[in-house]
């Protein structure tokens, strides 16, 4: 009440001072245009312009508004095709997940073109029409995921590749994933499917450059590298080993070769095979003095006395061995061996024996029996001779045998027919 009653006081007030105003400041105004005046007081014509210009100001306001709705709609529009687009590239992850593939490349690539990530849709619409058997379809989509995306060139390039190593095209997949290596050299997804890529088609010189890389980064196991890196090395000493000018190209692999690699038996006898193939017998037999000195093998045992490089010497060696291993039959078996290339046929015999006795053996029963025959010992050569039949025959898988009386009885039948 008090708030209204002075308010009702300020208003008289100030009309008081405004009539006083209007009789202490007299005027007017005079408005003429050609040969038509208009003419009124002062105080009236400042109402009559105040009242214009309000006119005015609230007629923008209203133009202004109206316009709004307009944009608004616009705004409206393009919110709500963005909310659909979202609930079908949703309903198409989900259908590409469940495995629905025709449902999936139809949800989203109807959604791409309003979607916010248009290289989503287009990748995974790629995936289902790829995983219908639509390749073609499947490149088309791949290409509109790269125009849709300014700096798309790594996800295509990756999701292409893919695609083509489960088509099986492993070359063009090898192709697109060194590019990207060139440009990416870090990239763990390219260092992995290069890794498949290689693998595919046997680039086993290419895979063993891309352990290093792969471990650095934490990208395969050391169990897998150690599987990955011996099969590779294998696969790369019996391609080597064929052509005997590969000599070096063996030496130089070797040397490349991780050191607990070079230990291992599989790949020392290998290398030892393909230096003998490169006629390097002399550095073949250095390498299994060495290895049998940090891992002894019956293989290598065996294969060390079939060189021939310094039989007098390899002897020597070989006895020397013995005192610390003088039951073991292989090392008694390359005894024999180098014996025989050293025309010691009384030593041969005592050591083809001692091996025998250690452990029957058909190989050792072969030599004995062949060294009997050319000694003019026919007895004893046959008897050695059908000692190493009978072992072979032990080593046979067990199948089965026709029986003499059934054998006859076929005889019988294909003479009568």
């Amino acid at each position: 009440m008090r708030k209204l009653l002075l308010i009702v006081l300020l208003g008289l007030a100030l009309g008081a001072l405004f009539g006083q105003l209007m009789v202490s400041v007299p005027g007017y105004w005079l408005v003429r245009v050609g040969d038509t005046s208009f003419q009124t007081s002062f105080w009236f014509g400042l109402i009559l312009l105040l009242a214009a210009f309000l006119a005015l100001h609230f007629t923008l306001r209203i133009l202004t508004r109206m316009s709004y709705p307009i944009s608004r709609l616009k705004v409206w529009n393009s919110r709500t095709r963005q909310r659909n687009a979202m609930k079908r590239t949703v309903r198409g992850l989900v259908a590409l997940a469940e495995g629905r593939w025709k449902r999936a490349e139809k949800s989203l690539v109807k959604a791409a073109d309003d979607s916010s990530t248009p290289l989503v849709n287009y990748l995974s619409a790629a995936l289902a029409a790829h995983y219908q058997g639509h390749y073609d379809q499947a490149d088309t989509l791949l290409k509109r995921a790269h125009l849709s995306t300014q700096g798309a060139d790594t996800a295509v390039g990756l999701m292409q590749a893919q695609l083509m190593l489960d088509r099986q095209q492993y070359e063009e997949a090898l192709a697109i994933l060194t590019r990207l290596d060139r440009q990416l050299p870090n990239h763990p997804q390219v260092l992995k499917q290069l890794k498949q890529a290689y693998l595919s088609v046997s680039d086993w010189d290419g895979l063993r450059r891309l352990m290093p890389r792969l471990a650095a980064r934490q990208l395969i196991s050391p169990q897998e590298r150690n599987q990955l890196e011996l099969r590779a090395y294998k696969e790369l000493l019996v391609q080597e080993a064929r052509d005997p000018g590969n000599v070096e190209r063996v030496r130089s692999l070797w040397a490349d070769m991780p050191d607990p690699l070079r230990n291992n038996v599989e790949l020392v006898a290998l290398y030892t095979e393909a230096l003998v193939h490169g006629n390097e017998e002399g550095l073949a037999e250095r390498l299994l003095r060495h290895s049998l000195k940090e891992h002894w093998d019956s293989r290598l045992v065996l294969r060390y006395g079939l060189l021939n490089v310094d039989p007098a010497r390899q002897l020597v060696h070989a006895e020397k061995w013995l005192q610390e291993r003088p039951n073991d039959p292989d090392l008694l078996l390359t005894l024999g061996r180098l014996a025989l290339r050293n025309a010691y046929w009384g030593k041969a015999r005592e050591y083809f024996e001692a091996s025998q006795r250690q452990r029957s053996s058909g190989v050792v029963c072969a030599e004995l029996a062949r060294l009997f025959a050319n000694l003019g010992e026919h007895n004893k050569s046959q008897l050695y001779y059908r000692q190493s039949v009978e072992l072979l025959d032990k080593s046979l898988p067990s199948l089965p045998q026709p029986d003499e009386q059934a054998n006859g009885e076929e005889s019988k039948s294909r003479k009568k027919a």
